[in-house]
């Protein structure tokens, strides 16, 4: 087996974004990189690909834009012409057997005016918030469950009808378990401020109406932001970084002043690690070095969720609703959970295929997966009947696509934050590891460019301490 020398070698072992983002804020730093990535195709939850010869995503579709670091990204990458917002962002939800326009003035679902959930909730739904700011404050601690903490204030209504589909789907997890403090920090906040979570959000809102940037919220890049992944590849490689992929890390050990990374054919010796692998990997890898780390990182829960890419005629689908889609309350029953009307969506989508119409439908959270054992034409059908039942569409698509995403997301219960500051904190008794990814810090594509790029920064520091102490005192 090779032995392969570490000077100044830094090896990132996961080639997501989180992974990617870590490799080429290294590269720009300087490092020698060696990025390893164990399939065949960068980019985690990001995939492009094709249906009918129409680009699309395959995974994840479009990136906060108020958030920075993704956007940053693609720009810094080559991107910049080819980023676009959505065509339409205005939405549905598909409540109680009907299409009901998603309302304005939310935090994640969580309302601050019950005037404006009038075709949404029942009337004893509406009266039940309405009585909110005459509860007693309820006390949150250090964490509490996003939807426990709602229906206590506000009614299960607003829960199972708009807050589960919204944030449950960013998850794919239950609400009822998720932790607020990790899942809508500005909320969490709000909570521990205010009495009344009505004048919370309202508060949240005009905070963020005062310091709210022109521009999109939203982003998706021309061609789909499964582009982004081998655009970041592509400027590591041209930074001097090697970019290796089906090139799985079975072992990870300290030596006297480094690392030795191990995979089928090689031993790399590297003098520091970016860890941006899922969880249960990373435990797997930290198990011989830090016990403790591996030890919270195997607790770490994954929900998984499959995507129904079909398209249609154009022509047979004339009579669809409005909008860029619908979310699904799952307390109705349906199978599935989303649908985004792609061809409406996205401009590179309708002007790849004048004569056809994309859409796509997601199933399958946290604990609903017996779904995802179905054959790919069983998805397609009940993802039909769906449609059918929301819509009215009765046509058959020419060319369908089933993406599952099995352990896809990271869930993030009650006391998540806390299990994330004693990984960090046991990581950090070793020397130059440090770990990133979507089990941390967030789900969402900058909140994982964050996550890869802030390993990378403290990777650097510890490599060159002089680079700047009021950074490392901020962390």
């Amino acid at each position: 087996m090779n032995v392969e020398s570490r000077t100044g070698r830094v090896v990132v072992i996961g080639g997501g974004i989180s992974g990617l983002a870590a490799a080429h804020r290294l590269v720009g730093a300087g490092a020698r990189v060696t990025l390893l990535e164990a399939t065949d195709q960068l980019g985690g939850k990001l995939l492009a690909g094709e249906i009918a010869g129409v680009p699309v995503d395959l995974g994840a579709e479009s990136m906060l834009a108020r958030r920075p670091e993704a956007v940053a990204l693609a720009r810094a990458v080559g991107l910049a012409d080819r980023l676009q917002p959505p065509a339409t962002a205005t939405a549905s939800l598909w409540n109680r057997g009907a299409l009901t326009p998603m309302p304005k003035g939310h935090v994640m679902g969580v309302p601050g005016d019950p005037e404006v959930l009038g075709g949404i909730l029942s009337a004893e739904g509406l009266a039940r918030m309405r009585r909110e700011r005459e509860l007693p404050r309820t006390e949150v601690g250090d964490d509490i469950a996003l939807g426990a903490y709602v229906a206590a204030r506000l009614g299960r209504e607003v829960v199972d009808r708009l807050v589960e589909p919204l944030l449950g789907g960013v998850y794919a997890g239950d609400v009822y378990r998720t932790s607020m403090r990790a899942s809508v920090p500005q909320l969490f906040e709000a909570a521990r401020t205010y009495d009344s979570l009505l004048d919370g959000v309202r508060d949240i809102q005009r905070g963020a109406a005062a310091k709210q940037p022109a521009g999109p919220v939203f982003m998706g890049i021309e061609g789909g932001i499964g582009t982004l992944p081998d655009a970041v590849a592509d400027a590591v490689r041209a930074g001097g970084g090697e970019v290796l992929l089906r090139t799985p890390v079975i072992g990870l050990t300290r030596g006297a002043g480094g690392w030795q990374v191990r995979t089928d054919e090689r031993v790399i010796e590297a003098d520091s690690v970016v860890l941006a692998a899922p969880a249960w990997a990373a435990s797997a890898l930290l198990s011989a070095e830090s016990p403790a780390a591996a030890a919270e990182l195997s607790a770490v829960e994954y929900a998984s969720m499959a995507l129904v890419t079909m398209a249609f005629r154009r022509s047979d689908v004339a009579a669809l609703p409005a909008g860029s889609g619908f979310l699904v309350p799952p307390v109705d029953g349906r199978t599935i959970k989303a649908s985004t009307f792609s061809t409406r969506k996205w401009g590179w989508v309708d002007a790849a295929a004048p004569d056809l119409f994309v859409l796509r439908t997601s199933i399958g959270r946290y604990g609903e997966e017996d779904h995802l054992h179905r054959e790919d034409h069983e998805l397609v059908d009940v993802s039909l009947r769906d449609l059918g039942a929301a819509t009215g569409l009765a046509a058959r698509p020419v060319a369908t696509e089933v993406t599952r995403w099995i352990g896809g997301l990271p869930q993030y219960p009650v006391g998540h934050p806390d299990r994330v500051a004693r990984v960090r904190a046991e990581v950090a008794k070793l020397p130059g590891l440090r770990v990133c990814g979507a089990a941390y810090d967030g789900v969402g594509i900058p909140a994982c460019v964050a996550s890869g790029q802030r390993a990378a920064e403290e990777i650097m520091l510890t490599r060159d301490p002089a680079r700047g102490t009021d950074h490392e005192a901020g962390e």
